[in-house]
């Protein structure tokens, strides 16, 4: 397994939580909290300053490439194939949720898939921070994979939100686009499958997809579905 090397830019969201009170990006901090426990993360392997930047040296998983340029040259997923990634990605969220850690931008560009083993890699903290008591009302996601009460009300709560996420990623696994065209369609929930997909899978992402956060699964709910493990409702 290689390193690589990731330049980040020295100006951006900091936190001093070094024992010597040196500031370090945020995405530094997020990735050695979840660092250990998840073969479903990325490893950060080391990291230094240089005068205007930080350099992390990042774990390199050979033959890998991003879910979303496997995507575009199948158009989609088969729900076998999908399950297995889906539920890599739900123990990485678990982990980071476990840890405290809200990854903050869960989409396809951001997972690194192995074609031939089929694993798979959750990489890229730069949108993260750590779960907050209270609503949060900046988001620094991909505004595709954002939830309606950010869209309607301008806040939300990391949570739901993330199942949100998971949601659209689904959608986008099994289907090959994303449910929602525009911001209207977001906010107005109306969900439909433009591909044959199963009534469980169906189900599993109607209820990630739930126009109100109450509405929603929680992560517990999703490793629970039968669709996660092949069953029937």
């Amino acid at each position: 397994m290689e390193a690589q090397d990731s330049t980040r830019p020295g100006a951006g969201n900091v936190s001093s939580s070094q024992p010597d009170g040196t500031r370090v990006p945020m995405e530094i901090v997020l990735m050695e909290k979840v660092g250990s426990g998840c073969h479903s993360i990325i490893q950060l392997l080391d990291w230094f300053e240089l005068p205007d930047s930080f350099v992390l040296v990042l774990e390199r998983p050979e033959r890998s490439r991003d879910l979303l340029e496997l995507l575009r040259e199948q158009q989609f997923l088969s729900e076998e194939a999908a399950r297995w990634l889906f539920r890599q990605v739900l123990e990485a969220v678990w982990h980071c949720t476990a840890c405290g850690v809200w990854h903050g931008d869960i989409k396809a560009e951001n997972l690194l898939v192995d074609p031939h083993s089929g694993s798979l890699k959750l990489i890229d903290f730069g949108c993260g921070t750590f779960f907050h008591d209270h609503p949060c009302r900046e988001f620094a996601g991909t505004h595709m994979y954002c939830p309606p009460e950010w869209l309607c009300l301008g806040f939300y709560r990391e949570a739901p939100a993330t199942v949100w996420s998971l949601g659209v990623l689904l959608y986008v696994m099994v289907c090959g686009c994303f449910p929602f065209r525009d911001d209207h369609d977001t906010v107005s929930g109306q969900l439909f499958f433009w591909r044959q997909v199963s009534p469980e899978c169906q189900h599993l992402i109607r209820w990630c997809l739930g126009k109100h956060p109450v509405d929603r699964a929680e992560l517990e709910d999703i490793w629970r579905h039968p669709w996660l493990w092949g069953g029937r409702l």
